[in-house]
């Protein structure tokens, strides 16, 4: 097993610092990779290092974990498209028939005990979305005061102008800087009008959306992908990652997918014309025994993207491993 996917597991499941990872493109170490803490000098996704090699680096991004403190009437929604987008949903309601109302909606984790004492079990990291709907802004408060003392993604608070600078206001007064508070997104979601509990979640999640995948150069393994990559058998296996790309490609740098040899496909890296010629070059790689390693070119030319119904073509650069 390659000692890269064994400490990468380690490192993800108590990180206390970002993670980066490089992967040479370039020169007779072309595929090496090293695991990198806190925040590195050059970010960019594509760089030259001192030898006029290529290196590709991107940020580590951990499974993302939605904490949403309140379940009432609009938490459910945010619970279920929580799910649905693939977060890890952690709810704290302290009311028992609120918390089996979350259960019910399916939430990975349910603490039904006062909000500081559930949230005082939830570490909290670079990959954590906090959503404060509580019935009222003593809860808010309760909440957003033990939430600013954790690493944290995001934090928004629904709520009333007048409800919401209560709660600023009363934690300023307890010593929590002006500019911290600010910093908390209140009114909550994107302004899209939204009055239904259903609508309020949309432009909630929107805003989490916008916000999560506005973070340049984040890549990431699903648990999924990451728990076939560390098991054991005789299956070969191939990992796809997008290292560049222009036009309309349809995924973005960092974006992971990974084919097994008997014909399994973990993740995705958009579908179409250019996943299909991506998976037969990852196919031909594990029944051939070619080489470990390559990078590869596709060019979605305008024909082409004709053909698979997209407006525009564009091209993408896919990193492809064999993973032992």
């Amino acid at each position: 097993m390659n000692s890269f996917y064994i400490q990468l597991h380690a490192e993800l499941a108590d990180a206390k610092e970002e993670l980066w990872a490089q992967t040479q493109i370039d020169g007779a170490e072309a595929g090496k990779k090293i695991l990198l803490k806190g925040e590195p000098k050059d970010t960019d996704s594509v760089f030259v290092d001192e030898k006029g090699e290529r290196i590709f680096q991107e940020r580590i991004s951990r499974p993302a974990k939605l904490v949403v403190c309140g379940a009432g009437h609009v938490s459910m929604p945010i619970i279920r498209m929580g799910k649905m987008l693939g977060f890890h949903v952690t709810v704290v309601e302290d009311r028992p028939k609120f918390a089996d109302d979350a259960r019910r909606a399916e939430a990975d984790q349910v603490y039904c005990e006062p909000f500081e004492d559930g949230l005082a079990k939830i570490k909290g990291d670079t990959d954590t979305w906090f959503v404060i709907v509580t019935r009222g802004h003593r809860y808010d408060t309760d909440c957003l005061r033990t939430i600013l003392g954790k690493p944290r993604a995001y934090v928004g608070m629904m709520g009333s102008k007048r409800r919401t600078a209560i709660v600023k206001d009363q934690l300023e007064a307890e010593g929590f800087e002006r500019e911290v508070l600010e910093a908390v997104h209140t009114p909550i979601g994107l302004k899209i009008a939204a009055e239904t509990p259903e609508e309020i979640a949309v432009s909630i999640m929107a805003e989490i959306i916008q916000i999560k995948n506005s973070h340049a150069k984040s890549g990431g393994y699903s648990s999924e992908l990451l728990e076939e990559i560390l098991k054991e058998d005789e299956c070969g296996k191939v990992l796809a990652t997008i290292i560049s790309r222009k036009g309309s490609a349809p995924r973005g740098v960092g974006t992971k997918m990974l084919v097994c040899g008997d014909g399994r496909i973990i993740d995705t890296i958009g579908g179409g014309c250019v996943e299909s010629e991506i998976i037969q070059k990852a196919l031909l790689m594990i029944r051939t025994e070619q080489e470990g390693f390559q990078v590869c070119k596709v060019d979605m030319t305008a024909e082409a993207a004709e053909d698979e119904g997209m407006v525009c073509g564009g091209v993408v650069e896919v990193m492809l491993e064999r993973v032992k």
